[in-house]
This record gives structure tokens, sequence and C-alpha cells, in this order.
């Protein structure tokens, strides 16, 4: 299984569907976050579904344990293989939201954003570093029931070797030479792939490139 799913996050629907159909060969699914749901709905999801590849739907659901059963049923009938929760959600909620998933869909919960580095976890009051609450946060879901986690490349090797058969997601990832742009917590496709990774998302890397095909490719080619 090609372990890239590549991060559809467009404004525009008819973008997302032609970048989709050209990279169809080079990526393993497709990742439609909180701004394509926002933006077209469950009539979008129906369209990319369409390209033929796997849906993971990224929508960091976090909310009261019993919202969150209800947004994971409304869902169901879109039958995505992949849907996100975060984790500081808290144990019932998490419990909750897996309930309530669709029999083939993974529910993995975020752990901390590749967006926010021990700083930033500071400012909101939570000590230590972002690679242990990502740690503490992955044993929680584990403890939960969920099938796995989304970490940053730092966390996942630590993550895998603490819970075997989980389905890590790795986001934020930078092929070698790539800018970081707003990621502060990378790693390069390969290295996430070789310690443990499930799921690697990709986004500007792919869809901001000048030719999306070739570097879609030569990603592939990396793992």
């Amino acid at each position: 299984m090609n372990p890239i799913y590549l991060a559809l996050d467009l404004p525009r629907l008819d973008s997302a569907l032609e970048l989709a159909r050209k990279v169809k060969g080079h990526v393993g699914g497709l990742k439609l976050g909180l701004e394509f749901f926002c933006a077209h709905g469950h009539h979008g999801v129906h369209e990319i579904a369409h390209v033929g590849l796997p849906i993971f739907l990224d929508l960091k659901l976090h909310d009261i344990p019993n919202t969150v059963a209800a947004a994971m049923q409304a869902i169901h009938v879109l039958e995505p293989a992949i849907v996100t929760v975060h984790a500081s959600g808290g144990r019932a909620m998490m419990e909750d939201a897996k309930a309530a998933a669709g029999e083939h869909c993974k529910v993995v919960a975020v752990t901390v954003l590749t967006s926010l580095d021990d700083d930033d976890l500071a400012a909101t009051g939570i000590n230590g570093s972002a690679h242990d609450q990502a740690l503490r946060l992955a044993d929680l879901a584990r403890e939960a029931g969920l099938d796995g986690i989304v970490c940053s490349g730092h966390e996942v090797g630590e993550v895998h070797r603490r819970w075997k058969d989980g389905f890590l997601v790795v986001p934020g990832l930078r092929p070698a030479g790539g800018t970081l742009a707003d990621q502060k917590r990378t790693v390069t496709p390969r290295q996430a792939r070789d310690n443990g990774a499930s799921v690697l998302v990709i986004g500007r890397p792919i869809a901001r490139a000048d030719d999306p095909v070739a570097a879609a490719r030569a990603i592939e080619g990396t793992l």
C-alpha cells in the first residue's frame, strides 16, 4: 500500500478534483481537512470519493462525548477510511467516537499539532515538552481503544515502540530541502516511514509544486 495521503485542502472543488486525478497513481489516499469540509461539505467529499482513493476526513473533532459521537454518526454515509478526533478531548470522548464510527473506519487521535512547539504548549499551561505530551496522549488514545494517533515525525518512533500495532499518521512532512512554512516539528517522508509511520500526510510539497505529478512521484520514489 502506498502510505502517502495527499492533503487536498484547496478552496475550489474543481481544483481539488483536478489535482486528485492527476496524482492518483502516485498516492494511496486523499486527506480532506476542516477547510475543505467547511467549504464543500458532504457534496465535496462525495465528489472526491469518485476519484477512487480512500478518504481521510481530518476533522479533528473535539467536544463533549455525546456531540462527537453524533458527529461521527453523521459522517457514516461518507464512508471515510480514517477520521481524526483530538486526544485532548479525553478518554470518554475518544471511546464514544470509536463506538459511533463505521465498521471499517479507523479513528485516530491528534496528539500535539505539528505547528506547536514547547513554548506554544507552555503558553497554554501545559508543562513539559511537546514530545512528552504527545506520548501521554498516545497512551490515553490506546487505552480508549482507538486505532492509532496523529503525531509528528519526532515522536512516531517512540510511539511505534510502545504501540506496535498502532495506526500512526504523520503530517507536517517536508522532503529534503523543502521549506517549513508554518510547521515547526518536521521530518522527511522517508524518516517518518522508517520510524514506523503507517500514513504520511503530504500537502504543499505536492499541491503547490510546479509539477504535482513529478513531485508526488519523487516523494514516492524515496520510500
